[in-house]
């Protein structure tokens, strides 16, 4: 499908929704940005993950990497509660090297990427955050992060604790991360949106995932306008 196709296929999808919903999903598209991804390895509580997605969705994080070496993903959805649906979700579930096919795949697409670990890491807050585009690495709930995640990282960062306990909870981990990080993001970059390419392909799925049967009307469209 060729750019021209895609807007005709959105302006054609649109009119099966709502104008009130159209709006907003234009008005939450200019607060996506994909300057920050996130990571999620082997994460194996639903209640975990959920927590996460829901929370990227909040801080308008479209884009996320899931990588299952050991353990499938699942999501809860009185947790989640749809936020899934509205993210950009890349699976990396092969038998072997999905570690390294993720993370790889992501610093050839200029990405810096930072392993969250509680050990020999440098303070979030002090992290040099000027890098075009961050990948946050969050590991297991127990294990942590898979030695090759934690190879292949750029850095390596934790949040500050002045308690007992060795680490956080991994959703709340992610979450005082993920606000750390856009707040930096949105304060200093000028081009943290997304780009119009970007919302085109994001706003589409939105519509396919909206519109019941958005299968068949897509064939029909091809049909009727494409030929």
């Amino acid at each position: 499908m060729d750019l021209k196709q895609r807007k005709q296929l959105i302006t054609y999808l649109s009119d099966f929704i709502t104008k009130e919903r159209l709006n907003l999903f234009y008005t939450n598209l200019e607060q996506r940005t994909s300057k920050l991804t996130i990571v999620l390895e082997d994460i194996f509580h639903s209640q975990n993950a959920s927590a996460v997605l829901r929370t990227a969705d909040c801080f308008g994080i479209q884009n996320i990497h899931i990588i299952e070496n050991r353990n499938q993903h699942n999501t809860h959805p009185n947790i989640s509660l749809g936020s899934s649906k509205w993210l950009t979700q890349t699976f990396y579930n092969t038998k072997k090297n999905n570690t390294k096919t993720c993370l790889q795949n992501l610093k050839d697409n200029g990405y810096k990427i930072l392993a969250t670990t509680p050990h020999d890491a440098k303070n979030i807050n002090e992290v040099d955050l000027k890098s075009t585009k961050i990948a946050l690495l969050f590991g297991a709930e127990q294990e942590g992060l898979s030695p090759l995640a934690l190879q292949m990282a750029d850095e390596k960062v934790k949040i500050p604790m002045y308690g007992f306990t060795e680490s956080y909870n991994i959703s709340v981990a992610a979450a005082l991360c993920m606000q750390t990080i856009i707040h930096n993001i949105r304060a200093n970059k000028n081009d943290w949106q997304l780009t119009e390419k970007e919302r085109d392909g994001v706003l589409l799925n939105w519509l396919r995932n909206s519109i019941k049967e958005s299968n068949f009307i897509e064939k029909r469209f091809y049909k009727d306008i494409i030929g």
